[in-house]
């Protein structure tokens, strides 16, 4: 098997056409004040198999942008395009099918379904897709140490088996792109080196894209590339 470094990952995928696309967005929000600017005309690319670290102080509009780019809200300005669909300007009803069915988001917070098993709510993105592959899911219990905890409840696991079956429900429907909003916030170093580590493993594995909104440097530069939200546009941190 050839093994390819972080560095000819993304010389590949600076090479190919982006997986997704984010030009001039801005994104405000009204205040008793007047209109917060939050995004101030973000340009951002990402190729297939690429992984992105985004870091930025708290506040800076970091888990906005993930929002936009994800479909869960929608920019004032700009335009984003995700595999060749412009999802700015696209109706709910669109933007929620083509979150079904491309695009996994890990949240800080796990957002499992307290009455599902670990099996159930792993598989619960990809059956409302209507996408479930069995032997996937099997491999990604597998891969997340999860085959033993196939019939427990969320409150009975630990922060970092509840983070591993969150990222296997994000990866089940096997997504285009990932998007994870500190995934590892919640979690001691050690957890968050490796549910990180599978995480980038499991990426790897399907060839999906990945953004991460993080705080932490040291995580970031475990990623094929990282960009610094500063002031409502990107940077090279």
């Amino acid at each position: 098997m050839t093994v390819i470094d972080r560095t000819e990952r993304s010389d590949r995928a600076a090479d190919a056409a982006p997986l997704l696309r984010v030009s001039g967005v801005r994104k405000s929000y009204a205040t008793p004040q007047g209109a917060l600017a939050v995004l101030k005309g973000v340009d951002l690319t990402l190729a297939a198999g690429e992984s992105l670290a985004l870091l930025g102080e708290s506040g800076s509009g970091k888990s906005t942008l993930l929002h936009l780019i994800g479909g869960l809200d929608d920019a004032d300005a700009g335009e984003i395009v995700l595999d060749g669909v412009r999802v700015t300007g696209m109706p709910d009803a669109e933007r929620a099918a083509l979150r079904r069915e491309k695009i996994g988001i890990v949240f800080q917070q796990f957002n499992l379904v307290p009455s599902l098993t670990v099996a159930d709510n792993l598989a619960f993105q990809a059956r409302i897709a209507g996408r479930f592959d069995a032997a996937w899911q099997d491999e990604l219990m597998r891969r997340l140490g999860l085959a033993a905890l196939a019939g427990r409840y969320p409150e009975q696991l630990s922060g970092g088996q509840q983070q591993r079956v969150a990222i296997g429900r994000a990866l089940a429907v096997k997504p285009r792109l990932l998007l994870a909003d500190e995934p590892t916030g919640n979690l001691d170093a050690a957890t968050g080196d490796e549910v990180l580590g599978l995480a980038l493993d499991l990426i790897r594995r399907t060839g999906c894209g990945f953004l991460m909104v993080t705080h932490s440097t040291r995580l970031a530069a475990r990623l094929d590339r990282q960009v610094m939200l500063a002031s409502g546009v990107l940077v090279t941190p």
